[in-house]
């Protein structure tokens, strides 16, 4: 077996049948070697690449693999760098927490370990938390970075490490780049320090989950109506992860009493035993909650992913049949609510704002101009959304914000998307539409009537292999340096190449500048009202293309006439840019 494995990758794998490598460790790389050569190959053919993200990898041995060896070398380099930008510190510290994946809690007590042995005081949580827990927990005890074992919606092979800086948000430049070098400094476990120090760990237990709760708690915008309100009926589901107690316990928080849970996906496994994809964003990840919702005559159904930072809906339609709404359309509902409200209640002082993505819908820029409402577009990723919140923290009023990609956040005392404030602000939206009369996809048809309809639709191309990449290359030098002169039978009438950094109004051909961080991302603004963004996803082998419509509606009755036209739109769009 041994002369099947490439010479480098076999050199590689041998230097973990030795100390200071763990029995177990050294017992599973032979055998590797001896029976799966691919296997081995797949694990150390490379080294596992700490990203401006962290690390997500599939879980085993090998250097391109999630282990208690590449976990304690990427903690060892986020450690030396925090030494190095906290210098005047004498016990810097951080805050650490795992969601429900197998070796989540292994992973976190390793980092923990390793942390607290180059003296850095850690806040380490005890069970399995959501993400933006994590994030509050940096921001309450005023940590320099934190560490959250998660692989979000991978599959349960994978594991992940999500590293966050200060401020409580995922690292952004220049942290991102600069963790990374140090973390590549360090070549091997033997340059990791794993003597722990047990008094540098400060253990937190579900004390904090109510101090989080508490917080939450002022969020709420409508507590006499969720009194009038208290048993409109809910579902819930976890899909196995960590918001299985914090949902419920913030739903009843807020005053809701008729709340129902699917009980399969109540327990916390790793393996996710229900479902093939533990994502929200998958039809498939909701339909246990719906059956449950059929059951108990619910009027909204709610799901997380693993690690609690994004949830997907569903709402009764004028059928009463259980539909799923997209990101866009929750964010909507959402922030119209808040709007509409923070107007109601005499908050709004003309120092406000809201945030959503580059790829999301216009459709929030139209609600916050309604309302007068400053706002702003970011790159693709939350952790620019926490970046604006840090940079006006002080002079203005973060209301709420969003992607496309089923994450939300409202306040500031969070900074990443977090779906338990997501779930309870979206049943506060859901009932508040009930206190009218309406169900949540009458009032999604009562926007689209006041702000026009807005469609959309995400496409993702898979390019596997080294000629994959070429290919998603190629596409976009072609799509930057040969712009269509209309699309879907619209004129093309703006261009924002990201990556340049500049805008191109199409009909005088004047350039503007877009002040955002460089980013392989192209977006086309046609005449009639449609957005056409197209990027390369960066961890993925995928091009993505995500398509904006938009159509009047002018009446609740007309839906499904506009809607279908919308759809045939999409249609030309895609085929005009031959995809």
């Amino acid at each position: 077996m041994t002369a099947q494995i490439d010479t480098a990758i076999l050199e590689k794998a041998q230097q973990w049948l030795n100390p200071p490598y763990d029995e177990a460790t050294m017992k599973q790389v032979q055998h590797l070697i001896e029976k799966d050569p691919q296997e081995l190959t797949e694990s150390f053919y490379r080294s596992l690449e700490f990203g401006t993200g962290g690390l997500r990898g599939i879980m085993g041995v090998g250097t391109n693999r999630m282990n208690k060896y590449t976990v304690a070398m990427a903690t060892q380099g986020l450690a030396n760098y925090i030494k190095k930008m906290f210098p005047g510190l004498d016990k810097p510290a951080m805050a650490v927490a795992y969601d429900c994946r197998n070796n989540s809690k292994y992973f976190a007590e390793i980092t923990a370990e390793v942390m607290s042995a180059n003296g850095i005081h850690v806040y380490l949580f005890e069970s399995l938390k959501p993400t933006p827990e994590l994030s509050f927990a940096v921001r309450y005890f005023g940590c320099q970075s934190g560490v959250m074992v998660t692989a979000s919606h991978n599959p349960k092979e994978y594991n992940g490490y999500k590293a966050y800086w200060d401020d409580g948000g995922q690292l952004i430049a220049p942290h991102d780049k600069n963790v990374i070098t140090e973390v590549e400094k360090i070549t091997g476990p033997a340059e990791v320090n794993f003597d722990a120090k047990p008094e540098l760990i400060t253990r937190l237990g579900e004390e904090f989950d109510e101090i989080y709760v508490d917080r939450i708690i002022q969020l709420s915008l409508s507590p006499e109506m969720i009194k009038r309100q208290k048993n409109f009926p809910i579902v819930f589901t976890p899909i196995h992860g960590a918001t299985v107690k914090l949902v419920p316990m913030a739903l009843k928080a807020f005053g809701f009493e008729s709340v129902y849970n699917v009980a399969a996906q109540d327990v916390v496994d790793g393996n996710f035993p229900t479902v093939y994809s533990p994502n929200p964003e998958e039809p498939a990840a909701l339909s246990m909650a719906i059956d449950r919702a059929r059951e108990v005559n619910a009027e909204l159904v709610m799901a997380t992913d693993p690690d609690g930072d994004r949830v997907g809906i569903a709402v009764k339609d004028d059928k009463g049949e259980f539909i799923l709404l997209n990101g866009n359309q929750a964010a909507s509902l959402l922030l119209y609510y808040l709007l509409t409200k923070w107007e109601e209640n005499g908050k709004l002082t003309g120092k406000e704002y809201i945030v959503k993505t580059i790829v999301t819908s216009e459709l929030l820029f139209n609600i916050a101009d309604k309302y007068g409402v400053e706002k702003y577009d970011v790159l693709t990723g939350f952790k620019y959304i926490a970046d604006i919140i840090k940079k006006y923290e002080g002079q203005k009023t973060f209301i709420g914000g969003g992607e496309e990609s089923y994450g939300y956040l409202v306040g500031d005392f969070v900074r990443d998307k977090d779906a338990v404030i997501a779930c309870v602000m979206l049943a506060e939206t859901a009932a508040w539409a009930a206190d009218q009369g309406k169900s949540m996809y009458e009032m999604l048809k009562d926007l689209y009537v006041e702000f026009g309809f807005y469609k959309e639709k995400l496409l993702s191309v898979t390019k596997k292999g080294m000629a994959g990449a070429q290919e998603i290359k190629d596409m976009m030098t072609r799509f930057r340096n040969n712009p269509p002169l209309e699309i879907g039978g619209s004129k093309l009438v703006l261009v924002k190449d990201y990556k340049t950094g500049k805008a191109k109004n199409m009909v005088d051909g004047s350039e503007s500048i877009i002040d955002l961080p460089a980013s392989d991302v192209l977006q086309f603004f046609t005449e009639d009202g449609s957005k056409i963004s197209v990027r390369p996803s960066g961890t993925e082998p995928k091009i993505k293309f995500y398509f904006g419509v938009k159509g009047l509606l002018d009446k609740r009755e007309n839906y499904d006439f506009v809607d279908a036209a919308l759809e045939e739109q999409i249609k030309k769009v895609m085929e005009s840019l031959s995809i």
